[in-house]
This record gives structure tokens, sequence and C-alpha cells, in this order.
């Protein structure tokens, strides 16, 4: 079946084509492919070919399951909760195993926080950032998550909520809860800003 201008449609009308064509699924693969890598490796500590397997696992379970979609949903948040929870599980399984490095968290998420908290300017933010990194690797997986969800993924409250399946006002809370967590882990490696 050959769909005309199939990269222009959107997410839910590519859905409703993949149950006519499932080579479709192909387009909400490569549309996706990149970012849930990424944010793979930004909530665990995996290496690129094990977050490339939890990936594919993903996109497996996904496609097993497109029936059940809410079309009433976005699908990038539906797709965002099956890749958390594969990671999720991946991490679970692989527990006992040393862990690697935590995953890189990028330039932009580091300037987006030193800049959301008015950081005086003077501050070596090279050193900022090794020292913010170095917090995050002491925080708790759930609040590292949510605010890798909130800062670097660019999720609303309402996506972080189907992602996490928590309702929002608990992702308040927890975002709440993340930036304190944040703020006195950073406060005991000498970087005094507010949250």
């Amino acid at each position: 079946m050959t769909f005309d201008n199939i990269h222009d449609k959107t997410d839910k009308e590519l859905v409703k084509l993949t149950q006519k064509d499932p080579a479709v699924f192909g387009v909400l693969m490569t549309r996706y492919e990149n970012r849930m890598l990424v944010y793979i490796r930004r909530i665990s500590s995996v290496t690129t070919e094990e977050a490339e397997d939890i990936l594919q696992d993903s996109f497996l379970k996904a496609y097993k399951n497109l029936n059940s979609f809410d079309s009433s949903l976005s699908f990038s948040s539906w797709l965002y909760r099956i890749v958390h929870n594969e990671t999720i599980s991946a991490w679970r399984k692989n527990k006992s195993r040393p862990q690697g490095n935590m995953a890189q968290v990028d330039d932009e998420f580091l300037e987006r926080i030193v800049d959301s908290q008015d950081i005086v300017e003077e501050m070596d933010r090279e050193i900022l950032k090794k020292v913010m990194m170095g917090a995050m690797v002491d925080m708790d997986d759930k609040y590292r998550e949510i605010l890798i969800l909130k800062y670097i993924e660019d999720k609303n409250y309402d996506e972080i909520s189907d992602i996490l399946k928590k309702p929002a006002g608990t992702v308040a809370t927890h975002i709440s809860r993340a930036k304190k967590q944040f703020r006195d882990l950073c406060e005991k490696k000498d970087i005094n800003f507010l949250i």
C-alpha cells in the first residue's frame, strides 16, 4: 500500500494507517527513535547497546499494543510511558549488575536549570555544570527522572502524568520535591542558588 506524503501525517493518522499496513509503523519508529534513545540514556545508566535493546523492546510492545492506544491521548506520551516502563524493567533485571556512569546530562538541560535559577553570572559555569551533574547522580531515581521529563524532555504536567501514570497533583508534588532534593544536594556541594 502506498500513501502520499506519509511523513507529513500526524502520529494519530500514522497509527490508523499502521492498522491497514504494518510497514507504516516504521515511520513512527523513525520519528521517535533518536528522541527515545536519548530519553533512555538520560533516565538510566545503560550503554548505547543496552539502550538500543530497550528501545527495540519498547517499539515491539508499542506495535503489539497499538490497538489499545487511546486516540484521545497523545501518541508521544503513550510511547514515552512504554519506553519508561521498559527502561525500569530492564534496570530491575540488571540491578545486581554493577552500574555504569550516569547517562550524560546535556548542556541544554544544565543551561535550563542554571538559567531558571538566577545564578550569579560571575560563577564559573563549567565548574557549576560538573557539580550539578554530580548532584544529579546522587538524586533518587524518581526525582532525577521527573526533572529530566520536565526540563530536558520539555513535558508539561499532563504529559508527565500520562508517562508516569501518576495524578497531576502527584507530579506537581514530585517536581517540587525533586527541586528541593536537587537544591539540597547542590548546597552540600557548595552551590548556592534558589530553585
